[in-house]
């Protein structure tokens, strides 16, 4: 009892002086700090409006189900705190995934935009009026970003803060070269923008072209690291169903032949993976 009315009265005094040890100005800079890496993925894969704690919510729900499935199956506590780090990844992988599947179909896309903005500009319309008639004649995947633009546009009439949050909405490092180009030609003027357009457009197309032939070759590679990395974990867990298997692993020596086979599934995994892969283009201007 003397215990907890002393933990009672440090939590009192605590919370008397918390609005000193943390001011709030500080919990502002602290929220206000959301470019991490969770949130850049979450917005490059087109989820710009799911807030970056849902997200932490779904890994955190995924690893207690996990864990709590493994230990009713096996009762090993490494096992368990295993399967609840690997119950943690498929969000994280399916962001991923999204993030590169949109790159993919954005890189075909972005050729018919600079050919769309040149024939608009060449026409006569003026900067924001050829952006926001995107909204109109951009290719289906990209249009409800522009549509968004057009729609700011018109109702603040400031065309920095509107491409702004384009670039923001759209995410792509592709986007952001020829919304940098069309902001520097706003602000500065110049006439060369149509010919950047026209060799970005081109360069765009060439690089689509030569990385859809690699990938293509190299798309087994990581089918194969999948595979290796999970047969090896589905065999131990039949194993450990048994009593005896279960045994065994629980000892000392099954807790260490169960850290280091997964040191070495995580290695071997991510050198697969990055054999594998291609280098993303980074936004640079992002």
């Amino acid at each position: 009892m003397t215990l907890l009315m002393g933990a009672l009265l440090a939590a009192g005094v605590l919370l008397c002086a918390s609005p000193c040890l943390w001011p709030a100005r500080e919990r502002v800079e602290r929220t206000g700090r959301r470019d991490d890496h969770l949130t850049r993925l979450i917005e490059e894969a087109g989820l710009a409006s799911v807030e970056r704690h849902k997200v932490l919510a779904v890994i955190v729900t995924l690893a207690l189900i996990a864990a709590a499935a493994v230990w009713l199956l096996t009762g090993i506590p490494v096992l368990v705190l295993l399967a609840a780090i690997a119950a943690g990844a498929p969000p994280v992988a399916y962001l991923r995934a999204r993030r590169l599947r949109l790159l993919k179909a954005r890189r075909q896309m972005w050729p018919d935009v600079c050919d769309l903005l040149v024939a608009a500009i060449r026409v006569g319309l003026s900067l924001p009026d050829a952006v926001a008639s995107l909204a109109e004649s951009a290719p289906t995947a990209v249009r409800p970003a522009f549509v968004v633009f057009a729609r700011d546009l018109r109702a603040t009439g400031r065309f920095d803060s509107s491409i702004e949050r384009l670039k923001t909405t759209l995410a792509d490092p592709i986007a952001d070269r020829i919304i940098e180009a069309l902001k520097m030609t706003r602000q500065v003027g110049g006439s060369e923008l149509t010919g950047v357009l026209r060799a970005l457009s081109s360069s765009v197309r060439a690089d689509a072209a030569l990385r859809g032939e690699v990938e293509a070759k190299q798309s087994w590679i990581r089918g194969a690291a999948v595979l290796g990395v999970i047969a090896p974990w589905v065999i131990l867990l039949l194993l450990a169903l048994r009593p005896e298997g279960a045994q065994a692993y629980a000892s000392p020596e099954g807790v260490m032949v169960i850290v280091a086979g997964a040191v070495v599934s995580v290695i071997a995994f991510r050198i697969m993976i990055r054999i594998g892969r291609l280098p993303e283009p980074r936004r640079w201007f992002a």
